[in-house]
């Protein structure tokens, strides 16, 4: 009896380290392209933030 609880505890414990795991690993990557996404906005802001000021300096 007693080796067949401990082997439904591994397997309990195996399954939950896998499930803690993928949790870890999809919130790794929603924030890797929440990062990727944000960097693109900033940086195209920035473009266009620029190209008013580089059309103003040109006529003068």
């Amino acid at each position: 009896m007693e080796v067949a609880s401990q082997s439904q505890t591994f397997v309990i414990l195996a399954t939950a380290a896998a499930v803690l795991m993928v949790a870890v690993t999809a919130g790794i990557l929603y924030l890797t392209a929440v990062e990727w996404r944000d960097r693109r906005r900033r940086k195209r802001e920035e473009q266009a933030a620029a190209i008013p000021k580089l059309r103003r300096k040109s006529p003068g």
